[in-house]
């Protein structure tokens, strides 16, 4: 039988607390409030890392090749790669597919009013989950139809300046030798509710910028290739530059806004301050529950010694009893943290400014095995440290103790 741990439960399930009372229920609190605030910090800083970089990553593309040149323009230098190299290039095992793209410089003219945009164009192969995913209004092109060529995808940011809505056509002036126009018609109004995408970019067709940029069939501006895990991005950018030729070289999403990527990084930290803090909290509140409850049965403890019973295992039964107030508070905690992560995941009801936070909600993402990391890390760390003041026990004296009882 193991005595320590039936000591400890006849204690804490049935023993009478006097002065403690209330320091036990503080301790709990305490824990509860950590461990939450543990669980809901990493799971708002990762959704709202995972939301920004899917946002690049879905606009952009992973992995972006392009003609190795010193070309800063709007308008890539034009580029080709013929079937054997594409499908050599997707016989890497992280990379998915491999899209064409090609981009024009444009002016928008609307009643009037001018707006510079850059057009991106794209194919009937291309992925348009991503832009399924932010359109707000309308759809997304329709390569099968007639008009596909004509087809447009504008940011709410500028339907709302243009007073523009889906079905409204205008005309787009580009700026060549000579000057041409075309006239578009809008298929559909998304938000990325990123300032600096939504004002920029319009979404339209690859063969249009062709023929504007007087292209061979074969010929794009550029190539996005999608990978399935992104933590090999650097890895993957490595092998693809090394089976594209020499003229060629691949760039990717991080290398290509670093800025961002950067102030992602720098979130991490605030997982490890958050952390540090609310386990620095929750270990001051089990280190002064402990030393009360020895306090407060010194005369137990006096008793026991005079049985016989060793210092290490009177330690046991209390740290028995401080690993029980550690449960408890774990188990409310990490209930009530799961029941508001499921409530803003279904409902997005805690709202943010999306023109300073990139997002028009808080984001939250984590998985259960980063949940129970967390509650081990928190459980060894507190109970490591309760070991030190349970030493105390060793120093209270049985004569002592039954004497004043």
């Amino acid at each position: 039988m193991n005595f320590p741990f039936f000591l400890a439960k006849r204690i804490t399930l049935s023993g009478q607390r006097t002065f403690s009372k209330l320091i036990v229920r503080v301790t709990i609190g305490a824990l509860t409030l950590a461990i939450m605030a543990i669980i809901l910090a990493v799971a708002i800083l990762r959704g709202f890392k995972g939301e920004i970089t899917d946002k690049q990553r879905g606009f952009f593309g992973d992995v972006i090749i392009l003609k190795n040149d010193r070309n800063d323009s709007y308008v890539n230098t034009p580029i080709s790669l013929n079937s054997q190299e594409i499908a050599k290039l997707e016989q890497d095992p992280n990379i998915m597919n491999v899209y064409p793209f090609a981009t024009k410089a444009g002016i928008m003219n609307v009643k009037g009013e001018v707006e510079g945009v850059l057009l991106k164009g794209i194919d009937k192969d291309y992925d348009q989950d991503f832009l399924s995913k932010t359109i707000v209004e309308g759809e997304t092109i329709d390569f099968k139809a007639e008009n596909a060529e004509n087809q447009l995808l504008i940011s709410s940011l500028i339907a709302n300046r243009l007073q523009l809505k889906v079905g409204d056509s205008f005309i787009m002036y580009f700026i060549q030798e000579p000057v041409r126009k075309r006239k578009f018609v809008i298929r559909g109004i998304f938000s990325t509710n990123s300032e600096e995408l939504d004002k920029i970019y319009v979404i339209g067709s690859l063969s249009l910028i062709r023929k504007l940029n007087n292209l061979a069939e074969h010929e794009v501006g550029g190539y996005e290739v999608r990978v399935k895990d992104f933590n090999q991005l650097a890895i993957t950018t490595e092998r693809v530059n090394d089976e594209l030729p020499i003229e060629l070289y691949a760039t990717n999403v991080v290398e290509q806004m670093p800025d961002i990527f950067n102030w992602l990084n720098m979130l991490d930290m605030n997982d490890n301050i958050i952390f540090v803090l609310m386990v620095v909290v929750a270990v001051i509140n089990m280190i002064s529950a402990l030393l009360i409850s020895i306090l407060e049965r010194s005369s137990m403890i006096g008793m026991l010694k005079a049985l016989g019973m060793q210092n290490r295992k009177i330690r046991t039964v209390f740290l028995y009893n401080s690993l029980y107030l550690i449960g408890y508070g774990l188990l409310l905690g990490n209930f009530l943290a799961i029941c508001l992560y499921f409530f803003q995941r279904y409902t997005h009801f805690f709202k943010l400014d999306p023109s300073v936070y990139y997002v028009s909600f808080v984001p939250m993402d984590i998985s259960w095995l980063t949940v129970v990391w967390l509650n081990v890390a928190l459980v060894f760390i507190a109970l490591l440290t309760l070991f030190i003041p349970s030493m105390l026990i060793s120093r209270i004296s049985p004569i002592k103790t039954i004497q004043f009882k």
